[in-house]
């Protein structure tokens, strides 16, 4: 059998918090588990310098012939989908969870001054659950915060308003240390009471912005009124709410039972993720590709998804979660497009991994077919930036100059979205005076396009000038004087917000910040840059150095050339013997030489 190559695998896989899961020969799946960083976790199964590895591992990973995974928001949210995935699957190498009772929920009692404690047991009494929560901890963490913001009770007295009037019970020492109003002997109404009930809610569902902006308003209304004592304690609310973060995207137990899909789809492939949501947690997660055959919509192609998953997976749903509306009607099954709430995140987390997997596939596809990215790529600039013919050959200018001293010009060139370096070409300044950039530019690019058409070259498909409209304006008056200003594209890009400027538009254009096509021409510009100021720098540094040989008396300028040409450098200038020096300069000059370097040896 064939090793399995794990190392082709970890390129795979990205370095997010998720869920991986391990298959064997036939299959089958042998163990799932979660990681903050999947790749680095995944990895360091394979780590032959690990000498803690235990048995039960080393015959794990020696079973290991496919590895499969999902990314998610959070490490929590990673947690709680690898408790889902274990229970359901019960893989041979976990740890199994036999019950429900797994992680805890916090919920808020159905009842009229409702309770709030934390369980294991869900019922569905009306009760609302929040959760669950993979850490004990920090469930105990997040209570005790909502019970130190608000006193409630924690009593299970009948509290009905018979009882209450009657004053059957009396308040306890909960009350008598503030960590509850009295409602038993009506100290608290029932208004008040569901008014902090409500905002605990919105607490445990991370809605915690509004409260505290409210709470910022009361903070300054109590300052105003001179009540610091209620300023203190509100403001110890404030810090305490500050600090809290809702942790899971995932689950949410008010939606039960549904199904969520999405799709994201290119010119030849589909690839729809599905989701399997019970109680808010998802217990089954997986993508697929469809390879179109005629020009088939997204809608058609999720339809055709929906139905192959809900068979392969039993699922008896009654909702369907999905990201566009569909004309598919079924009895007994409700289609919902979610705007906002917690559906919303289930479909953005689905779409996550939809796009995740298709970026995979595609990038594992252009590894192969390295052509095939190429044209793509050039479709894409080309889309982009709205040219007449694939941009196959791009040259892109820029200008180097010290305070208008030592100018030159520089283009590079790229090939199918590749440098081709043998193609660069510099260019010294002969026309301009002082720091002029954009006369400069003029120059460089006038003298480049003169000698393609002498020499009978191809002219390329795209110009791209670094700088904005000043150095572009420039740049098509050389096109211009010319003739050649209607047979090539060209475009300038600003430095600070990366804008694309075009001929005689005085208005940018902007490209996405992670589109391919703004990357390329981030590349030709930097690649420019950095051709350019190589040059530059060697230039200025080569006229420093002669002008200080120049500055001894009887080395002149052919003589500085010379020892500069042989020796490199003036640091090897002054460690050269006399028989060395005798090579390039007469005796004289030698000893001239040597006499001011013996006098000034730094």
């Amino acid at each position: 059998m064939e090793k399995f190559d794990y190392r082709a695998a970890l390129q795979k896989i990205p370095g997010k918090p998720g869920v991986y899961q391990f298959y064997d020969a036939l299959g089958e799946l042998i163990y799932i588990g979660k990681a903050k960083n999947l790749r680095n976790r995944v990895g360091s199964y394979f780590n032959k310098d690990n000498q803690q590895v235990n048995a039960k591992t080393r015959v794990l990973v020696s079973k290991i012939t496919d590895i499969n995974f999902t990314i998610v928001d959070t490490e929590i949210d990673a947690w709680l989908l690898e408790n889902s995935l274990i229970k359901k699957h019960q893989p041979r190498y976990n740890v199994l969870l036999k019950d429900d009772k797994t992680y805890p929920w916090i919920l808020i009692k159905n009842e009229r001054f409702p309770r709030i404690y934390w369980t294991r047991n869900l019922v569905k009494d009306g009760t609302i659950y929040f959760g669950p929560y993979a850490s004990v901890s920090m469930m105990h963490v997040i209570l005790g915060m909502v019970k130190e913001i608000y006193p409630l009770r924690t009593c299970n007295l009948p509290l009905t308003p018979a009882n209450i009037e009657s004053g059957k019970f009396r308040v306890c020492l909960e009350y008598q240390i503030g960590n509850c109003k009295g409602p038993c002997e009506g100290y608290q109404n029932e208004i008040d009471y569901h008014h902090n009930i409500e905002e605990i809610k919105d607490i445990l569902n991370g809605k915690t912005g509004a409260i505290i902006r409210k709470l910022k308003n009361e903070i300054h209304q109590s300052v105003s009124d001179l009540n610091f004592e209620l300023a203190h304690r509100l403001k110890r609310k404030y810090d305490l709410l500050e600090r809290y973060q809702s942790k899971s995207t995932i689950v949410n137990s008010s939606i039960s039972d549904v199904d969520v899909f999405t799709i994201t789809t290119d010119e030849k492939h589909a690839f729809v993720n599905y989701l399997k949501v019970i109680n808010g947690t998802v217990i089954t997660t997986q993508t697929i590709e469809l390879k179109k055959r005629v020009e088939e919509s997204d809608a058609d192609l999720l339809t055709i998804a929906i139905s192959e998953f809900r068979t392969r997976f039993n699922s008896t749903s009654r909702e369907i979660i999905i990201p566009f509306e569909l004309d598919w009607e079924e009895t007994g099954i409700k289609f919902t497009v979610p705007k906002l709430g917690e559906k919303k995140k289930l479909l953005e987390l689905s779409q996550k991994n939809a796009a995740f997997f298709k970026r995979e596939k595609l990038d594992q596809y252009e590894k192969l077919n390295p052509e095939v990215r190429t044209e793509r790529l050039l479709n894409l600039m080309m889309k982009d930036l709205r040219l007449t013919q694939l941009p196959r050959h791009i040259e892109c200018f820029d200008n180097s100059n010290f305070q208008g001293k030592f100018p030159v010009s520089a283009v590079v060139v790229f090939k199918d979205g590749k440098p081709s370096k043998k193609d660069y070409r510099h260019f010294n300044v002969k026309t301009v005076e002082g720091p002029d950039d954009f006369a400069t530019m003029e120059e460089a690019v006038h003298r480049r396009y003169r000698r393609m058409l002498e020499e009978g070259e191809t002219l390329p498909q795209l110009i791209v000038i670094d700088g904005g409209k000043g150095q572009l304006s420039s740049a098509i008056k050389s096109l211009t004087l010319l003739g050649i200003e209607t047979q090539v594209a060209i475009i300038g890009i600003a430095k600070r917000l990366e804008e694309i400027y075009y001929p005689n538009d005085p208005y940018p254009m902007y490209l996405d910040k992670k589109s391919e096509t703004l990357k390329i021409i981030q590349q030709l510009r930097d690649e420019a840059h950095r051709f350019g100021i190589t040059f530059h720098r060697l230039k200025r540094n080569k006229a420093t150095l002669s002008t200080e040989l120049e500055s001894i008396p009887g080395v002149g300028r052919t003589s500085a050339d010379k020892l500069l040409r042989k020796f490199k450098s003036v640091k090897n200038i002054k460690i050269a013997s006399q028989p060395e020096l005798l090579e390039v300069l007469n005796l004289k000059q030698t000893l001239a030489l040597m006499a001011y370097f013996n006098n000034n040896p730094q």
